[in-house]
Protein backbone atom coordinates (compact mmCIF):
# COMPACT_ATOMS: atom_id res chain seq x y z
CA UNK A 1 0.00 0.00 0.00
CA UNK A 2 1.21 3.46 -1.20
CA UNK A 3 2.83 5.47 1.82
CA UNK A 4 0.06 8.84 2.27
CA UNK A 5 2.77 11.12 3.55
CA UNK A 6 6.67 10.90 2.58
CA UNK A 7 9.59 13.12 3.71
CA UNK A 8 12.73 12.56 2.26
CA UNK A 9 16.07 14.65 3.51
CA UNK A 10 13.35 17.61 4.84
CA UNK A 11 15.14 20.84 5.48
CA UNK A 12 13.71 24.21 6.38
CA UNK A 13 16.01 27.48 8.20
CA UNK A 14 14.82 30.41 9.56
CA UNK A 15 17.65 33.36 10.22
CA UNK A 16 20.24 31.31 9.95
CA UNK A 17 18.36 28.42 12.76
CA UNK A 18 18.14 25.01 11.21
CA UNK A 19 14.65 23.79 12.24
CA UNK A 20 14.22 20.67 10.06
CA UNK A 21 17.54 19.19 9.60
CA UNK A 22 17.34 16.23 7.09
CA UNK A 23 14.38 15.07 8.32
CA UNK A 24 13.08 11.50 6.82
CA UNK A 25 9.74 10.37 7.66
CA UNK A 26 7.30 7.65 5.90
CA UNK A 27 3.99 7.02 7.09
CA UNK A 28 2.12 3.75 6.83
CA UNK A 29 -1.70 4.14 5.88
CA UNK A 30 -3.78 3.57 8.29
CA UNK A 31 -2.19 3.97 11.42
CA UNK A 32 -1.46 6.62 13.79
CA UNK A 33 2.30 8.22 13.32
CA UNK A 34 3.22 10.41 16.09
CA UNK A 35 5.12 12.73 16.19
CA UNK A 36 7.25 13.66 19.69
CA UNK A 37 9.34 16.76 20.47
CA UNK A 38 10.33 19.02 23.51
CA UNK A 39 9.30 22.72 22.18
CA UNK A 40 11.19 23.72 19.61
CA UNK A 41 11.95 20.67 18.04
CA UNK A 42 10.64 21.78 14.67
CA UNK A 43 7.03 19.49 14.96
CA UNK A 44 5.27 22.15 13.22
CA UNK A 45 7.25 23.66 10.94
CA UNK A 46 7.48 20.01 9.43
CA UNK A 47 3.69 19.79 9.60
CA UNK A 48 3.57 22.89 7.30
CA UNK A 49 5.94 21.50 4.90
CA UNK A 50 3.84 18.89 4.66
CA UNK A 51 0.48 20.90 4.27
CA UNK A 52 2.90 23.02 1.68
CA UNK A 53 1.68 25.62 3.21
CA UNK A 54 5.88 26.42 3.14
CA UNK A 55 8.80 25.25 0.94
CA UNK A 56 11.31 23.55 2.17
CA UNK A 57 15.37 24.54 1.35
CA UNK A 58 16.13 21.08 0.57
CA UNK A 59 14.65 17.92 0.33
CA UNK A 60 11.01 16.90 -1.10
CA UNK A 61 7.86 16.00 0.26
CA UNK A 62 4.92 13.62 -1.40
CA UNK A 63 1.67 13.93 -0.10
CA UNK A 64 -0.99 11.35 -1.20
CA UNK A 65 0.73 10.95 -4.46
CA UNK A 66 1.16 15.00 -5.33
CA UNK A 67 4.83 16.97 -4.65
CA UNK A 68 4.11 19.58 -2.22
CA UNK A 69 4.24 22.78 -2.06
CA UNK A 70 3.47 22.48 -6.37
CA UNK A 71 0.05 20.50 -6.12
CA UNK A 72 -0.80 21.42 -2.50
CA UNK A 73 -4.29 21.87 -3.60
CA UNK A 74 -4.88 19.03 -5.34
CA UNK A 75 -3.33 16.97 -2.23
CA UNK A 76 -5.19 18.98 0.61
CA UNK A 77 -8.88 17.60 -1.07
CA UNK A 78 -7.79 14.41 1.00
CA UNK A 79 -6.75 16.16 4.14
CA UNK A 80 -7.91 16.99 7.01
CA UNK A 81 -6.45 19.31 9.50
CA UNK A 82 -6.91 19.91 13.42
CA UNK A 83 -4.96 23.10 14.16
CA UNK A 84 -3.78 23.77 17.56
CA UNK A 85 -5.85 26.81 17.82
CA UNK A 86 -9.35 26.93 16.69
CA UNK A 87 -10.50 29.16 14.07
CA UNK A 88 -14.11 28.62 13.84
CA UNK A 89 -16.63 31.60 12.79
CA UNK A 90 -18.26 33.21 15.94
CA UNK A 91 -20.71 34.65 13.59
CA UNK A 92 -22.13 31.21 12.51
CA UNK A 93 -24.07 28.32 14.26
CA UNK A 94 -22.09 24.75 14.41
CA UNK A 95 -24.29 23.83 10.94
CA UNK A 96 -23.48 26.93 9.40
CA UNK A 97 -19.35 26.37 10.20
CA UNK A 98 -19.75 22.29 8.52
CA UNK A 99 -21.18 23.69 5.76
CA UNK A 100 -19.21 26.72 5.16
CA UNK A 101 -15.88 24.51 5.67
CA UNK A 102 -17.43 21.61 3.11
CA UNK A 103 -17.78 23.89 0.75
CA UNK A 104 -14.25 24.62 0.48
CA UNK A 105 -13.44 21.72 -1.16
CA UNK A 106 -15.85 22.21 -3.60
CA UNK A 107 -18.52 20.15 -1.65
CA UNK A 108 -22.10 20.59 -2.44
CA UNK A 109 -24.72 21.42 0.13
CA UNK A 110 -26.60 18.13 0.02
CA UNK A 111 -23.54 16.16 0.45
CA UNK A 112 -22.10 18.40 3.18
CA UNK A 113 -25.46 17.91 4.75
CA UNK A 114 -25.93 14.44 4.47
CA UNK A 115 -22.45 13.92 6.57
CA UNK A 116 -23.43 16.47 9.21
CA UNK A 117 -25.43 13.97 11.69
CA UNK A 118 -22.66 11.75 11.51
CA UNK A 119 -19.82 14.20 12.48
CA UNK A 120 -22.19 15.66 15.06
CA UNK A 121 -22.10 11.84 16.89
CA UNK A 122 -18.94 11.65 16.54
CA UNK A 123 -17.55 14.96 18.02
CA UNK A 124 -20.25 14.32 20.95
CA UNK A 125 -22.35 17.28 19.95
CA UNK A 126 -25.67 15.72 18.89
CA UNK A 127 -28.58 18.03 19.26
CA UNK A 128 -26.10 21.34 18.59
CA UNK A 129 -26.27 21.93 14.88
CA UNK A 130 -28.15 24.90 15.21
CA UNK A 131 -25.82 26.66 18.21
CA UNK A 132 -23.98 29.72 17.77
CA UNK A 133 -20.15 29.11 18.12
CA UNK A 134 -20.61 31.83 21.27
CA UNK A 135 -22.62 29.38 23.13
CA UNK A 136 -20.52 26.27 22.85
CA UNK A 137 -17.85 25.67 25.98
CA UNK A 138 -14.24 25.52 25.19
CA UNK A 139 -14.41 21.77 24.85
CA UNK A 140 -17.23 22.08 22.54
CA UNK A 141 -15.21 23.96 20.36
CA UNK A 142 -12.49 21.87 20.09
CA UNK A 143 -14.69 18.93 19.39
CA UNK A 144 -16.25 20.89 16.41
CA UNK A 145 -13.10 21.36 14.99
CA UNK A 146 -12.18 17.99 14.55
CA UNK A 147 -15.56 17.01 13.20
CA UNK A 148 -15.46 19.95 10.81
CA UNK A 149 -11.57 18.30 9.85
CA UNK A 150 -13.75 15.30 9.28
CA UNK A 151 -16.29 16.93 6.48
CA UNK A 152 -14.21 16.03 3.32
CA UNK A 153 -13.95 12.26 4.67
CA UNK A 154 -10.22 13.09 4.31
CA UNK A 155 -7.41 10.09 4.12
CA UNK A 156 -5.10 11.31 5.79
CA UNK A 157 -5.54 13.69 9.42
CA UNK A 158 -3.18 16.16 10.74
CA UNK A 159 -3.20 16.31 14.39
CA UNK A 160 -1.82 19.26 15.65
CA UNK A 161 -1.86 18.85 19.78
CA UNK A 162 -5.97 17.89 19.27
CA UNK A 163 -6.93 17.30 23.20
CA UNK A 164 -5.20 20.74 24.58
CA UNK A 165 -7.60 21.85 26.96
CA UNK A 166 -9.87 19.18 26.81
CA UNK A 167 -10.95 17.83 30.69
CA UNK A 168 -10.62 14.24 31.11
CA UNK A 169 -14.20 13.02 29.65
CA UNK A 170 -13.64 14.99 26.19
CA UNK A 171 -10.12 13.75 25.83
CA UNK A 172 -11.64 10.07 25.93
CA UNK A 173 -14.20 11.31 23.88
CA UNK A 174 -11.75 12.10 21.14
CA UNK A 175 -9.56 9.10 21.66
CA UNK A 176 -12.57 6.73 21.05
CA UNK A 177 -13.41 8.71 18.12
CA UNK A 178 -9.21 8.37 16.87
CA UNK A 179 -9.45 4.69 17.18
CA UNK A 180 -12.72 4.47 15.13
CA UNK A 181 -10.74 6.51 12.59
CA UNK A 182 -7.89 4.16 12.47
CA UNK A 183 -10.35 1.19 12.25
CA UNK A 184 -11.84 2.80 9.38
CA UNK A 185 -8.49 2.65 7.55
CA UNK A 186 -7.54 6.54 8.30
CA UNK A 187 -4.00 7.74 8.91
CA UNK A 188 -3.09 10.01 11.32
CA UNK A 189 0.08 12.15 12.09
CA UNK A 190 -0.72 13.41 15.71
CA UNK A 191 1.35 15.87 17.83
CA UNK A 192 1.11 15.93 21.44
CA UNK A 193 2.53 16.38 24.61
CA UNK A 194 0.63 14.44 26.19
CA UNK A 195 2.57 11.14 26.19
CA UNK A 196 -0.12 9.02 27.90
CA UNK A 197 -2.42 9.59 24.77
CA UNK A 198 0.35 9.36 22.06
CA UNK A 199 1.54 5.70 23.86
CA UNK A 200 -2.51 5.12 23.75
CA UNK A 201 -3.59 5.99 20.01
CA UNK A 202 0.05 5.53 17.81
CA UNK A 203 1.59 2.37 16.50
CA UNK A 204 4.10 4.29 15.62
CA UNK A 205 6.33 7.18 17.03
CA UNK A 206 9.05 9.46 15.96
CA UNK A 207 10.67 11.77 18.84
CA UNK A 208 12.18 14.64 17.06
CA UNK A 209 14.88 16.79 18.64
CA UNK A 210 16.69 19.71 17.00
CA UNK A 211 15.29 19.45 13.79
CA UNK A 212 15.74 15.41 13.77
CA UNK A 213 14.49 12.16 14.36
CA UNK A 214 16.66 10.83 17.02
CA UNK A 215 14.64 7.38 17.24
CA UNK A 216 11.64 5.53 16.05
CA UNK A 217 9.43 2.97 16.99
CA UNK A 218 6.09 1.61 18.93
CA UNK A 219 5.56 3.08 21.99
CA UNK A 220 6.25 -0.72 23.74
CA UNK A 221 9.97 -1.06 21.39
CA UNK A 222 11.11 2.51 22.95
CA UNK A 223 10.40 1.82 26.36
CA UNK A 224 11.60 -1.77 26.09
CA UNK A 225 14.88 -0.34 24.55
CA UNK A 226 15.67 3.14 26.11
CA UNK A 227 14.58 2.42 29.71
CA UNK A 228 14.05 0.64 32.77
CA UNK A 229 11.22 -1.61 33.07
CA UNK A 230 10.60 -0.17 36.82
CA UNK A 231 10.03 3.12 38.40
CA UNK A 232 10.18 4.17 41.48
CA UNK A 233 9.47 8.33 42.66
CA UNK A 234 11.11 8.96 45.51
CA UNK A 235 10.10 12.07 47.92
CA UNK A 236 9.79 13.36 51.43
CA UNK A 237 12.08 14.09 54.43
CA UNK A 238 15.54 12.91 54.91
CA UNK A 239 15.45 12.29 50.76
CA UNK A 240 19.26 14.09 50.57
CA UNK A 241 20.77 11.60 52.71
CA UNK A 242 18.96 8.63 50.78
CA UNK A 243 20.10 10.19 47.95
CA UNK A 244 23.63 9.21 48.49
CA UNK A 245 22.80 5.73 49.15
CA UNK A 246 20.46 5.30 46.41
CA UNK A 247 22.99 3.79 43.74
CA UNK A 248 23.15 0.51 45.68
CA UNK A 249 19.39 0.27 45.08
CA UNK A 250 18.83 2.15 41.90
CA UNK A 251 20.33 1.24 38.14
CA UNK A 252 20.04 5.17 37.45
CA UNK A 253 18.72 8.06 39.36
CA UNK A 254 17.68 11.47 38.39
CA UNK A 255 16.48 14.57 40.60
CA UNK A 256 13.29 16.51 39.35
CA UNK A 257 12.36 19.21 41.96
CA UNK A 258 11.86 17.78 44.95
CA UNK A 259 11.26 14.14 43.69
CA UNK A 260 13.90 11.66 42.96
CA UNK A 261 13.08 9.07 40.26
CA UNK A 262 14.95 5.24 40.43
CA UNK A 263 15.19 3.49 37.14
CA UNK A 264 15.49 -0.24 38.30
CA UNK A 265 15.09 -3.85 37.16
CA UNK A 266 14.87 -5.12 40.36
CA UNK A 267 12.51 -2.48 42.42
CA UNK A 268 11.68 -5.18 45.36
CA UNK A 269 15.03 -3.95 46.43
CA UNK A 270 14.33 -0.09 46.57
CA UNK A 271 10.55 -0.69 47.95
CA UNK A 272 12.20 -2.82 50.92
CA UNK A 273 14.58 -0.31 51.80
CA UNK A 274 12.61 2.60 51.52
CA UNK A 275 10.20 0.79 54.22
CA UNK A 276 12.89 1.31 56.49
CA UNK A 277 12.51 5.19 55.74
CA UNK A 278 9.46 6.22 57.40
CA UNK A 279 10.14 10.54 56.33
CA UNK A 280 10.43 9.08 52.55
CA UNK A 281 7.33 8.93 50.27
CA UNK A 282 7.38 6.74 47.32
CA UNK A 283 5.63 5.58 44.07
CA UNK A 284 6.11 2.42 42.15
CA UNK A 285 5.04 2.17 38.94
CA UNK A 286 6.18 0.48 35.56
CA UNK A 287 7.76 2.59 32.93
CA UNK A 288 6.29 4.58 30.39
CA UNK A 289 6.92 6.37 27.56
CA UNK A 290 6.98 10.01 29.12
CA UNK A 291 10.14 8.33 31.11
CA UNK A 292 11.61 7.42 27.33
CA UNK A 293 11.36 10.92 26.41
CA UNK A 294 12.62 12.90 28.91
CA UNK A 295 15.69 10.45 29.04
CA UNK A 296 16.04 11.31 25.28
CA UNK A 297 15.25 14.86 25.14
CA UNK A 298 16.34 15.94 29.02
CA UNK A 299 14.29 17.37 31.75
CA UNK A 300 15.46 21.42 31.37
CA UNK A 301 12.28 23.89 30.01
CA UNK A 302 12.68 24.67 26.38
CA UNK A 303 11.10 28.22 25.17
Amino acid sequence: MTSPLILRGLSKSYGGTRVVDGLDLELQAGRCHGLLGPNGAGKTTTLRLALGLIGADAGTVDLLGYPMPAQAALARRKVGVVPQIDSLDPDFTVRENLLTYGRYFGMKGREIEARIPYLLEFSGLAGKADAPINNLSGGMKRRLTLARALVNDPDLIFLDEPTTGLDPQARHLIWQGLRRLIGQGKTLLLTTHFMDEAERLCDVISVLDQGRVIVRGSPRELIQQHIEPHVVEIYGDGLTEWKACASNFCKRCETAGETLFCYTEAPDKVVEELESQPGLRYLHRPANLEDVFLKLTGRDLRD
